[in-house]
């Protein structure tokens, strides 16, 4: 059984990684089982094991917390559905570049819910959306904002952290990095999109799709 669990109110990053780290040395030692975490942090920027320091634009602007997490510089703030997703890969199967795929699937069929066509891109981590309704890029092509950001990390085959769904944060706050380290491409939100979604809506169709991929929830 997968463990569901819903924080109301905004919760500290420390506290965040203090209690997951805590949950998965538990499921390591076999005495907890599977958990999905959904909450929300207070503004900060996040600096994963591949981030470059010059994509930390303005680095008084909020707390800033290295991470252990694969990729880049993130921003996380109220508006923004974070995930940790603690699942045990050695009962799932082995395979780290499939967990990121079931993961992109399961961004990708949420927002299915609600009309909207997310998209992977090769050599992009995260979820896309095209918006045919602002002007074309100079290649004549349409702009492309990101909607969803992953970053995960293993232990002993356990998942730690997870993904990041922006339903109506302040967009402006992501203008003190470089979201993954990408400058050609902006980031949008359900809300921007003209979606009236709240974060229960999007709850609801998060647990709706998670047994679809990852089975049994």
């Amino acid at each position: 059984m997968v463990q569901w669990e819903i924080s109301d109110g905004e919760v500290d990053y420390d506290t965040a990684l203090e209690k997951m780290d805590s949950h998965v040395q538990q499921m390591i030692r076999g005495k907890a089982c599977e958990k999905i975490w959904l909450l929300e942090h207070p503004a900060l920027y996040t600096a994963g094991t591949s981030a470059n320091e010059q994509d930390l634009v303005e680095p008084n602007r909020f707390p800033v917390f290295e991470t252990k997490r694969g990729g880049q510089y993130t921003y996380h703030g109220p508006g923004q559905r974070v995930v940790y997703v603690m699942l045990d890969l050695n009962k799932r199967g082995k395979d780290i570049k499939k967990f990121i795929e079931n993961l992109e699937a399961w961004i990708i069929q949420t927002l299915a819910e609600f009309n909207v066509v997310g998209q992977s891109r090769s050599g992009r981590v995260g979820i896309w959306v095209e918006r045919p309704d602002q002007p074309k890029d100079v290649d004549g092509l349409l702009k492309e904002e990101k909607i969803a950001a992953i970053g995960v990390r293993l232990r002993k085959w356990i998942t730690l952290h997870g993904l990041s769904i922006n339903v109506d944060p302040n967009l402006e706050h992501f203008q003190g990095i470089v979201p993954c380290g990408i400058k050609e491409h902006g980031v949008t939100s359900l809300v921007d999109l003209g979606l009236p979604v709240s974060m229960t809506d999007l709850d609801v169709a998060l647990t709706k799709n998670f047994s679809k991929i990852f089975g049994t929830a």
